[in-house]
């Protein structure tokens, strides 16, 4: 669906994005992850065809963005961080001027703002000025726009902006309903929306990509938790000479229990290193408690990305 190659943009000379490359595939839902700086909203508008790069390459549908961007355009939606709404427009007006700006006419252009419409719920307020609506109305028109004549590529950069716990659960249910259909890149700071939304992370840092992984493989740690009686047996001795094992760290001993983190060397099967080391705690003479694999939470995944790109950056 999208290959984006060597994506480069300067300002000035200050280099904002530096060849950055990654694919998507259809219906995708794809993190766009940085701190403020990191080149998201840079590599959003370049995705966009709102803003050229100064190199690299940009094939959306197996079409080149410098030379079919016009074609391009018409099945993507794009909602900024920032959207130039007119606050002197109604929501009724606004949106028949951006399914005209997309191509739509006549049927087409009325079926796709009310399912628009009704998608955001927005109903009650169609002829209200923008001007006057809440930050969190104005948003939903935001949306609205972006999904007119259901894209099949959706850009959306911090859609829960302005919205209430309430409004924000359905913003969700939408983005999955709209990604049955389309690819939707999603740019946030609240981790629970990647978390709740994406299947996998492209991490930004210095206007480099620092990461770039499925979710699911990311929260793989290769550790294990262990809890099991502290019956005077030296449990962490006898379990670093397992072969599965690469280190072993006492976490806390209370109450004749022992919280033990167990870290596998790389390629060592998971249950099979849970099976032994559960049939060596109980050979030992000690109780097993639990055995769970640790999950690394995505807070964590990010400050490792971001440090690691700053360390080299810097070197």
């Amino acid at each position: 669906m999208i290959d984006v190659d060597l994506l480069t943009r300067y300002y000035g000379k200050t280099p904002a994005v530096q060849q950055v490359s990654f694919s998507i595939d259809e219906r995708q839902i794809v993190g766009l992850l940085g701190h403020n700086g990191a080149g998201k909203t840079t590599v959003m508008k370049m995705l966009s065809g709102y803003l050229e790069p100064s190199s690299g390459s940009v094939h959306i549908g197996g079409k080149d963005l410098s030379s079919d961007a016009r074609e391009i355009q018409r099945k993507l939606g794009y909602l900024p961080e920032n959207l130039p709404i007119y606050p002197e427009m109604s929501i009724a007006d606004y949106l028949d001027y951006a399914a005209h700006l997309k191509g739509l006419r006549t049927d087409e252009k009325r079926r796709a703002i009310r399912y628009s419409v009704d998608a955001t719920e927005l109903g009650g307020r169609y002829f209200d000025t923008i001007g006057q609506l809440s930050r969190g109305f104005k948003q939903r028109v935001g949306v609205a726009q972006a999904i007119l004549g259901e894209p099949e590529l959706l850009i959306l950069d911090e859609p829960g902006n302005g919205l209430d716990p309430e409004q924000n659960e359905h913003m969700r249910q939408l983005v999955r309903e709209l990604s049955s259909r389309a690819t939707v890149i999603l740019s946030t700071h609240i981790m629970q929306e990647v978390d709740a939304l994406c299947e996998r992370v492209l991490v930004l840092s210095n206007g480099k990509l620092a990461l770039d992984s499925p979710l699911a493989a990311l929260r793989e740690s290769r550790e294990l938790l262990l809890t099991a009686s502290d019956e005077g047996i030296n449990l962490p001795a006898l379990l670093a000479r397992l072969p599965q094992i690469a280190a072993v760290e006492s976490l806390d001993t209370t109450d004749n229990k022992l919280t033990l983190s167990l870290a596998l060397h790389e390629g060592t099967a998971m249950d099979t290193a849970a099976g032994n080391i559960s049939r060596a705690v109980v050979e030992s003479g000690a109780k097993l408690y639990s055995l769970t694999p640790q999950q690394r939470d995505l807070e964590q995944i990010f400050r490792e990305a971001v440090q690691e790109t700053g360390a080299s950056h810097a070197a």
